[in-house]
Formats: C-alpha cells, structure tokens, sequence
C-alpha cells in the first residue's frame, strides 16, 4: 500500500506534537507538510522536533509550501483557524480529517458543503474507545428509554477553551437520537440556584476543567434503585492521534462525502 501523504495544521499544539508521532508510527502514511500559524515561533524548525523525531519537514505558514504535496490535512486547531483551512483545502481538492472543536451551526455547515467536493472524516473524537461508547450509549439509551434521568459529565485539562466538550455534545446527540428527541430543545448546560425540580426529558451536561486531564466521559443513566453509567478515560492524547491517522488512511478510498470516524471503524452497520 502506497503511504498517504499528510499535513498537519497546528503542529506545535498538544495535539499537533502526538499527530506528527502518530504519523511517524503508521506504515501506511508519511508527513509533507506542517502548518503554524505566522507569529509562532517554532516556524522554521523540524516538525518533529517536540517528539524527538527528525521528520525533515519544516513548519511553515505557508499554505503553498504546507499542503502542495499532501493527499490529506489533519486539522486539530480552532474553528476561526480551521475554516480558512477548509476553504484553501476546498480550493486544491484536498481531503480533511477534521478534529477541532467548538464550531456553531454555520461553521458546520461549511464543513458539510466542502464534503461534497471532496471528502472529509469531521468526528469530536478519534479515540476507538470512544467511538465504541458512542455505538454502546445507542443500545443503552433505546433499552433504558423511559424512568431514567440522564447527565453526561466531562472533565478536561485546565487549557480547554470550549465546553461542553465535542465528546460530551456527541454522547448527548447519540442518546438523544436514540430516545427521539431534539438535543437543542432538551439539554441543560449546568444548574445554579433554585430550579425547581428536574424535567424527566432533559438532558443533563456538567463540566469540570482542572489539571491536566485528557479527557474523562460519563454519561450517567438513574433510576430509583439502580444507576448505569458508561464511561471512557483517556489518558494519553496518543488515543486521538493514532485513531485521526487511522482516518486519513481509510479517506484514501473515498473521493467525496462527510464521514465520521464510526464509518472510519465500520460501526454503524455493525
């Protein structure tokens, strides 16, 4: 199998450092191309240089000299950031696998039109392990469907920018989809004061950010007399690099459409 060739948008953030070991370690992708924005100054240096690697890539601003040789752009920024990305990557029919977060409605809906040129993996999160959550919260959600007071819970490092988390919005859309109901008109995003008594149909969000933490998911399922809680612990930002890579390597057989990284690890036939 020919290598895919990728670039990697944002390179010296937390998640840029892991992609560039992730790629180094995949036997069937190699990196071409790094991408920092234009005050940053590591601009200049090896790619791998944070990881102890010698990529013999330089991380550059320039579209032009990042993504000329790339079949696949890893895009783990923020959205302001990343949607320029998505146009110039749209311009040069390249594909994406899209990990940043936090982008309103509009945002989304770019990224839904520049699938249909070209193809894009766009998923809150590549951990395999969290993406078998999300296809285990489906069943449990159908199964415990009525009775039940549902919270999704999420703590992260203290440096995450966004909140609720991507993950902890994808779990609450699994459930919801599952249960029959609209995400939008049924979550509560924290509680203080006097709220009164809970609404049966609501789902709940609580976020927690402190330390270092890579991310820790719980979506809690209560009843009187028992509770089921799924949860997922990340404690390596490795989890989401290998899983992203992994996805860059699967979007070389497709040409267009927007994917997610259950369709990366064929989980939604399954």
């Amino acid at each position: 199998m020919t290598a895919i060739k990728i670039a990697i948008a944002g390179v010296n953030g937390r998640m840029g450092k892991m992609l560039v070991q992730a790629v180094n370690d995949n036997p069937n992708a190699v990196l071409v191309g790094a991408l920092e924005h234009s005050q940053s100054e590591v601009l200049g240096l090896d790619a791998g240089f944070a990881v102890g690697i010698q990529t013999n890539v330089r991380i550059t601003d320039d579209y032009n000299i990042a993504l000329k040789d790339a079949d696949v752009v890893i895009d783990f920024t923020r959205p302001d950031a990343s949607l320029a990305l998505i146009a110039e990557c749209e311009r040069r029919s390249l594909k994406m696998v899209i990990g940043t977060t936090g982008y309103d409605d509009a945002g989304k809906n770019t990224i839904t039109q520049a699938a249909s040129k070209n193809a894009i993996v766009f998923s809150a999160n590549y951990s395999v392990g969290v993406n078998l959550t999300f296809h285990i919260l489906d069943t449990v959600a159908r199964v415990l469907n009525e009775g039940y007071d549902i919270e999704i819970i999420e703590t992260h490092h203290r440096h995450k920018v966004d909140a609720p988390s991507g993950t902890a919005l994808r779990m609450g859309e699994v459930i919801a989809n599952a249960l029959g109901r609209n995400l939008k008109e049924c979550a509560v995003y924290g509680r203080e004061g006097y709220t009164g008594a809970r609404d049966a149909q609501t789902i709940g969000f609580a976020t927690v950010r402190a330390g270092d933490v890579v991310g820790d998911h719980t979506a809690l399922f209560a009843t009187d007399g028992e509770r089921v809680e799924i949860s997922h612990k990340a404690s390596s930002r490795m989890t989401f690099a290998a899983g992203a890579v992994r996805a860059a390597v699967w979007l070389k057989q497709q040409n267009t459409g927007l994917f997610d990284m259950q369709d990366v690890l064929g989980l939604k036939n399954a």
